[in-house]
């Protein structure tokens, strides 16, 4: 009995597949599918050449839209084939014939045209392998009108607690479009903030001003859309999140405070990426980059320290670049007394000119050049100093202090003239 089923079952299919191939419908379907794909791909490679960026590989500095609009050639040709099949399809139907073929071969282009997408767009191992194993499946079950029967198996699988009822179509569901929603939400932020700072004609303050709204923005996009996927009534949570927002204030003040005071830092521009700081407590260093809780400040030797942005607001702050990375330092040194002082003023000054790294030649102001001074007169010399003028900060790699101070005792010396030190004169009287 089995025996005969199969072979009924295998007359039957002989059949379709014989009408299948004496019908004339077949080949006339078969010469549109071939007709397609040869002017999908045609169409697409003309379109990629008369347009450069579609075509033209881009280098790994490029613009973020320019990496993007070379992707988004490549799928051309398939999204034209994709049009054209849709379109063949629904000219079959209103004709009154049925264009299996051209059906079969648009819901293979589909899934072929959604894996190329992941090919291309996802980057990440992981999420190309979780979009293959369970994306490709759901869209193939979507193409075969199989999905209503597989959500509706699913969520025949549930348990209820109390009021609760949690199946497993509902967790499945927040999983796999959580997961999707996460993953999409985190490529938008990188490839968002790309693209705000690569705009060469916003400064920097205003780049990261417009960074931070545009995650803080995506991020709550996200949760609305996954709460509203899990089967949350957001007029029902808005009024529960009044209530829990009050609690949040008290216990989260301080993250809230760090989280304006970062806006605020951004907004009137006292703090910028580069400037190099000091901070009440001592510490200096270099902002590099601004969180939303905190500022990263690098030291010179090589720390970073993650400073509160509430910090810059309701502290004393040194901004030594704010206004202009130009900078005076003084360097202090001592000559004996019997020293030519006018001589020694423009020996200083000469030597004090050479240094790459400090302003001097005759397009800089005069009071911007080099300048050697009396400051006093010392018990064993006279105490002189020389001041100069440099861009950036006296530190680290800039270090122009102790440099100075070995061009001024080479030249003293090569001068004859010796640095004073402490001297005592002890006389023994005799006593009469």
């Amino acid at each position: 009995m089995p025996f005969e089923k199969i072979h009924h079952w295998f007359d039957q299919y002989t059949a379709v597949v014989l009408n299948a191939i004496i019908s004339p419908y077949t080949y006339i379907q078969l010469a549109v599918l071939f007709s397609i794909y040869v002017s999908a791909f045609f169409v697409a490679l003309k379109l990629r050449k008369s347009i450069h960026f579609l075509y033209d590989t881009p280098d790994s500095s490029a613009h973020p839209l320019r990496k993007l609009s070379f992707h988004i050639g490549g799928i051309i040709f398939p999204l034209l084939a994709l049009f054209l099949l849709k379109i063949s399809a629904n000219m079959g139907v209103s004709l009154q014939y049925s264009p299996w073929l051209i059906q079969t071969a648009l819901s293979i282009a589909v899934l072929l045209f959604f894996n190329s997408l992941i090919t291309i767009f996802v980057t990440h191992s992981l999420a190309a392998t979780l979009f293959r194993w369970i994306g490709l499946p759901l869209l193939f079950l979507h193409l075969i009108d199989f999905l209503p029967v597989f959500i509706a198996m699913l969520e025949s699988m549930s348990i209820k607690v109390g009021n609760v009822a949690i199946s497993a179509y509902g967790v499945l569901r927040v999983v796999i479009f959580g997961g999707f929603l996460f993953w999409l939400g985190r490529i938008s932020n990188v490839f968002g903030k790309a693209i705000i700072h690569r705009q060469e004609s916003i400064d920097v303050p205003t780049k990261e001003v417009f960074s931070k709204l545009f995650e803080v923005t995506l991020f709550c996009v996200i949760v609305l859309l996954l709460l509203n996927i899990m089967g949350i009534n957001l007029t029902t949570l808005a009024v529960f999140g009044g209530a829990l927002g009050v609690g949040l204030g008290l216990g989260l003040q301080s993250i809230a405070s760090n989280f304006i005071s970062g806006i605020i830092i951004l907004l009137d521009r006292s703090l910028t990426i580069g400037d190099y700081v000091e901070l009440d407590d001592g510490h200096k260093g270099f902002v590099r980059e601004f969180k939303m809780r905190y500022t990263v400040v690098e030291t010179y030797d090589g720390k970073d320290i993650l400073v509160p942005n509430e910090t810059f607001i309701s502290s004393l702050l040194i901004n030594w670049t704010h206004k202009d990375p130009k900078q005076r330092y003084r360097v202090d040194f001592s000559i004996p007394y019997a020293a030519d002082t006018r001589h020694v003023v423009e020996l200083i000054k000469a030597a004090a000119a050479e240094h790459p790294q400090i302003l001097s030649g005759e397009d800089i102001p005069l009071e911007d050049r080099p300048d050697c001074e009396i400051d006093s007169f010392g018990d064993s010399g006279v105490n002189m100093f020389v001041e100069f003028w440099m861009h950036g900060i006296d530190d680290g790699k800039n270090r122009v202090g102790g440099d100075l101070l070995l061009i001024i005792i080479e030249t003293l010396k090569a001068n004859n003239i010796d640095i004073p030190f402490p001297q005592r004169e002890v006389r023994i009287l005799k006593d009469d």
